[in-house]
């Protein structure tokens, strides 16, 4: 998983479509909507501990697209002390008390993308000057829709993907380490390593997302950054199909 330190566009509708309706009526969000992007506490699945509001770039029944601005307010998970997770020694990165922290997204913005029903979610990144700089497949558990936005668990192992069609797996050690604290089963690994290997596949595909120039996206400049409502961490009020 990576951490937070770090108007219209091209032939998409505008933000305006299915004005005054809500997203539940509609069962698809426009262009434009804000929807939150969350995942649960591994330690406890009852609690969320991530917490970014994104906005609508496209949402149909084969892919949801969300962009994340540079600075916008997010909730991320930090030690008790305040100490970034990531500082903490992997021995008890997992195990050390937790809370969570109001922060914001810094540097370049990020463009998730998720299908239905894949185990995983496909981040872009950008350096400055729009230069591309990679895609991230984020292993995850699919996505629950519900009215104000989605809802998942991080798997821990990631892969990161090159421009000139490189891959590699990333936080293996993380993932190890998650293994060994019992935040997951053994039957778990064994389904986040077969949905690793299926992401691989269509890696060496070349398939969408990686084929369909999403690395050429923009947002509309129009398009103010979304607020990080106080009740962020409600339970889902509705499940959209």
């Amino acid at each position: 998983m990576v951490e937070t330190t770090e108007g219209e566009t091209a032939g998409v509708p505008g933000p305006t479509a299915g004005a005054g309706q809500t997203a539940a009526e509609r069962g698809r969000w426009a262009p434009g909507d804000h929807i939150l992007w969350r995942y649960r506490d591994n330690a406890d699945p009852r609690r969320f501990h991530i917490c970014r509001p994104m906005t609508v770039v496209q949402d149909t029944e084969e892919l949801l697209a969300v962009w994340m601005a540079p600075g916008t307010p997010c909730i991320k998970p930090v030690l008790a002390d305040g100490t970034p997770v990531h500082r903490e020694p992997l021995a008890t990165r997992y195990t050390k008390p937790r809370r969570t922290l109001r922060d914001q997204w810094f540097g370049s913005g990020v463009l998730k993308l998720a299908r239905p029903e894949d185990p995983w979610s496909v981040w872009l990144f950008w350096e400055s000057g729009w230069h591309f700089k990679n895609w991230y497949v984020n292993l995850e558990e699919p996505r629950r829709r519900w009215s104000g936005g989605i809802d998942s668990l991080d798997h821990f192992l990631d892969i990161c993907v090159y421009p000139d069609r490189r891959w590699e797996w990333r936080d293996e050690d993380e993932f190890a380490q998650a293994r060994r604290d019992g935040l997951m089963t053994d039957a778990q690994v064994s389904e986040v390593r077969a949905a690793g290997r299926a992401a691989v596949a269509q890696i060496a595909a070349w398939g969408g997302p990686f084929a369909d120039s999403w690395e050429d996206w923009r947002p509309d400049p129009a398009w103010e950054v979304p607020a990080l409502p106080e009740d962020w961490e409600r339970l889902p009020d509705h499940l959209l199909p």
